[in-house]
């Protein structure tokens, strides 16, 4: 979760700051870290050194997680203080790439609906809509902003619900509906004189923010941890004790796909898989004061990583690649 705490009530400089030595102790969350980083300096005013540290992460050495994420950041942080051209440039090569992550059709879709590019901001949305949604019966909560941010534009352009609209109305679990809360013509309570629109307004505004009270206190997701073949390997091989645990990576794999498949089919929502590393599993167990050969850490480990927004959705989105690292597409692989 991006900040948006006003910058009199918060030193944003200095939590930037902060986050940037964070990312230096933790670099396995050095690019969580530094996205919130820029964050910060960009409510602070800073937006050439937001940009500057976005630039920092595209050109780091090793590979992003969601190099799409932080173009996309840059590219609505540089219209925002004059580089119209460069943004339009990010953003049309977003739109290209097609992304399978919802947030980065979400952040330049918002960026051109904030400059009145509100044509444009619906094909966004709906490409990005296309792309993720056909055929997806129930669609996952992280593709939800761009359903009610596509309705939102729709209605400003004063278009017709279409299948999509009627969707995002269903999903909205607020007593307002979207059709009132993206009304263009909804009076405001600081431009109405009328104790009726009024109190009509401060039921919106109530619904607005409980809507995002209930994004924020979302818990983070129930979390499998994933081994890679290699780090596998070299856990079994320090730590014997765990061997009991993970027989083969093989088994592994499949267990993981097993117990995510039980848990949707109880209803259990929002999941996901945490991927864990030797090094950082040993700074985990060293924090605890435990051992890494314990095999009741391992949830908790799991749990941590999850906590501290580590987690990956399953089931991948349609046509994402595979969660187990293969390179294929998930339903070609444990989907299938």
């Amino acid at each position: 979760m991006r900040p948006d705490t006003p910058a009199e009530n918060v030193d944003h400089t200095a939590e930037a700051a902060r986050l940037e030595r964070t990312a230096g102790l933790y670099p396995e969350d050095a690019e969580a870290l530094l996205i919130q980083a820029a964050a910060h300096l960009e409510l602070s005013g800073d937006r050439p050194a937001a940009t500057t540290l976005y630039d920092r992460l595209l050109s780091s050495q090793a590979g992003l997680e969601n190099p799409y994420l932080v173009r996309a950041l840059k590219a609505s942080n540089l219209w925002e203080y004059g580089h119209e051209a460069e943004a339009r440039a990010i953003i049309d090569g977003i739109r290209a790439a097609s992304p399978r992550d919802p947030a980065p059709w979400v952040i330049v879709a918002e960026s051109l609906e904030a400059h009145d590019e509100l044509e444009a901001a619906q094909e966004t949305f709906t490409e990005g809509a296309r792309l993720l949604l056909t055929d997806v019966e129930e669609p996952p909560y992280s593709t939800h902003p761009l359903l009610f941010g596509r309705h939102r534009v729709r209605r400003m352009l004063g278009v017709a619900h279409d299948e999509w609209d009627t969707v995002a109305d269903l999903l909205h679990s607020s007593p307002v509906s979207l059709d009132e809360l993206h009304d263009p013509k909804r009076v405001w309570s600081l431009g109405s004189d009328n104790p009726a629109e009024l109190a009509a307004e401060i039921s919106r505004l109530r619904a607005e923010l409980g809507t995002y009270r209930e994004a924020l206190s979302r818990p983070f997701p129930v979390a499998v941890l994933h081994w890679p073949a290699g780090e596998l390997t070299e856990l079994v091989e320090a730590y014997p004790a765990l061997a009991a645990e993970y027989p083969s990576h093989e088994e592994h794999l499949a267990t993981i796909e097993g117990s995510l498949r039980e848990l949707a089919a109880s209803g259990t929502p929002n999941l996901g898989i945490v991927t864990g590393t030797v090094p950082s599993y040993e700074a985990f167990a060293a924090s605890e004061m435990a051992s890494p050969g314990e095999a009741e850490l391992l949830p908790q480990y799991a749990t941590t990583l999850a906590a501290r927004g580590r987690a990956v959705e399953w089931p991948p989105q349609r046509g994402a690649s595979c969660w187990c690292g293969s390179g294929r597409v998930y339903e070609g692989c444990h989907g299938a």
